[in-house]
C-alpha cells in the first residue's frame, strides 16, 4: 500500500467510522529542494502523512500528532476493517476521545529518515533513498537531520493544505521533542503544547545512551561505512541495537512479569557458554521482528537527531524556551528509566519561571517508558481539559 505519489495528494473529506473507529488512508508529501537546519540540500523529500476527521471552514481545529522513535504516521484508526492493530494512540484519539475527531481535523506524518522504511505504511526519504546525482542509496552522504528538520518538513506539509495555525501540537517521546521545538520555532503557529515522556533538551547522560543504540549498528562487519545497499545488511547489528532500545524503554517490573519462568542456572546456558538464556532468544526475537522492516542507517540518523536536540536549536536553552508562548501540558512517566521525569520537569519548571503557562502530571505504570504509548488514556481527561480549554 507504499504510494510514492508526486508532490501531495489531498483527501480531506470526512474518513468513515466503522464501530466507531476511524477508517485511514496512508497519503503522500513531496517537496524539492528542501535546505536543513544545517545548511545542506535535499534534491527532493517525501514524507507519509495521514489525517483524522474533518477541516473546518477556517482550518483552526488543527492537531498535529509527532511520533516516537520508531513509530510513524499511523497514531490511530486502522488501515481496514480486518486490521488486527490500531494506530500506536488510538485510546486517544478518534470520535468523543480525548482528542475529539469530531470536533479536531488531526494529522499525522512520518518523519525524515524514518526507521522503517521497509514498511509498506511508511513514506520516508533518508539514506536508504536513492541519491538522483548518483542512482544509488545515499548511505552516509545523506545530511545529518535534526529535529528542527522534522518540524520544517511537518510545516511545508500543513502549508500546502493552506493550515497556518495549530490548535494544538501533541507527541510522544521522540515527538515530544518535535511539540516542543515547534513551539519554539514558530510560537504564532502553536496555541499549546503537550509533550509526552519527553525532555527539552539532550543533556550529557542521555546523549551517552542514545549512542550504546548506534555502537551495535557500527561494530557489525556488515555495516562497511553505510555502504551495504548492495550487499549484506547489518541485520545482527541493528537486532542487537533494537534489543537495547526495548530495553531500556521498558521497566524491570514489566519484563520481570512477562519472564516469570526465567531461571538463571536455565540448563542450556549453563552447559554451554554460546548458548543464551530464553529470556535473552525472547528479547532477541522481537527485535529480529522488527529489524526486519528497519534500515540501520536510518537508526543512526535518527540517534543522532535527538543526540543534536535543544528546544528552539538556539544558542542556549533558556533561549529556546523563552520564545514559546503556547500553553504547555509535560506528562512524563514516572517509572521512565530512558527519559526519565526530571528532563520534562526542567522544561516545565523553566517555563513557570519564565511566566509561561504550563502544567505538569505524570503517568504511572509499569511499563517504564512505554507508558506514555499504551497508558496515555490513564491522562485522557487531563488531555482533553487541556485541549478544549481556554488559552
Amino acid at each position: 500500500m507504499k504510494r510514492f505519489a508526486i508532490g501531495l495528494l489531498l483527501s480531506l473529506l470526512t474518513l468513515p467510522v466503522i464501530a466507531n473507529e476511524l477508517l485511514v488512508s496512508k497519503q503522500s508529501f513531496s517537496i524539492d529542494n528542501f535546505e536543513t537546519f544545517n545548511g545542506k540540500r535535499i534534491p527532493k523529500v517525501t514524507v507519509g502523512w495521514e489525517s483524522y476527521g474533518q477541516l473546518n471552514d477556517d482550518k483552526s481545529n488543527v492537531i498535529l500528532i509527532t511520533h516516537y522513535f520508531t513509530g510513524s504516521s499511523h497514531a490511530a484508526g486502522r488501515y481496514t476493517a480486518e486490521d488486527s492493530q490500531p494506530g500506536y494512540w488510538d485510546a486517544i484519539i478518534g470520535p468523543g476521545k480525548a482528542i475529539d475527531t469530531d470536533k479536531y481535523f488531526v494529522i499525522s506524518s512520518d518523519t525524515l529518515v524514518n526507521a522503517a522504511v521497509h514498511d509498506p505504511n511508511v513514506i520516508t526519504t533518508g539514506p536508504a533513498t536513492i541519491n538522483p546525482a548518483t542512482g544509488k542509496p545515499y548511505g552516509l552522504d545523506f545530511p545529518v537531520v535534526t529535529i528542527r528538520d522534522f518540524v520544517n518538513v511537518q510545516k511545508a506539509l500543513l502549508e500546502s493544505l493552506g493550515i497556518n495555525k495549530l490548535h494544538a501540537v501533541v507527541g510522544p517521546s521522540m515527538g515530544s521533542l518535535q511539540a516542543i521545538d515547534w513551539a519554539s520555532a514558530y510560537p504564532d503557529w502553536v496555541e499549546r503544547m503537550v509533550s509526552v515522556i519527553g525532555m527539552v533538551q539532550s543533556d550529557a547522560w542521555t546523549t551517552l545512551a542514545l549512542e550504546q543504540w548506534s555502537a551495535p549498528i557500527r561494530l557489525d562487519p556488515n555495516w562497511q561505512q553505510g555502504n551495504y545497499y548492495d550487499g549484506t545488511p547489518p541485520t545482527q547489528g541493528l537486532t542487537n541495537a533494537l534489543m537495547l532500545i526495548t530495553q531500556q524503554a521498558l521497566y524491570p517490573d514489566f519484563i520481570n512479569q512477562l519472564q516469570r519462568d526465567h531461571a538463571p542456572l536455565e540448563k542450556a546456558p549453563l552447559n554451554d557458554i554460546n548458548a543464551s538464556h530464553s529470556v535473552v532468544n525472547w528479547l532477541t526475537n522481537a527485535a529480529a521482528q522488527r529489524a526486519s522492516v528497519m534500515d540501520a542507517n536510518h537508526v543512526l540518523y535518527l540517534v543522532r537527531a535527538c543526540q543534536l536536540f535543544m528546544a528552539g536549536h538556539g544558542d542556549s536553552l533558556q533561549q529556546g524556551l523563552s520564545n514559546i508562548t503556547a500553553k504547555s501540558l509535560f506528562l512524563p512517566a514516572t517509572n521512565d528509566l530512558l527519559l526519565m521525569p526530571y528532563m520534562a520537569k526542567q522544561g516545565h519548571d523553566k517555563l513557570v519561571e519564565l511566566g509561561k503557562p504550563s502544567q505538569y502530571d505524570e503517568i504511572t505504570g509499569t511499563q517504564g517508558h512505554l507508558d506514555g504509548i499504551y497508558r496515555i488514556q490513564q491522562q485522557a481527561d487531563t488531555l482533553r481539559a487541556f485541549l478544549d480549554g481556554p488559552l
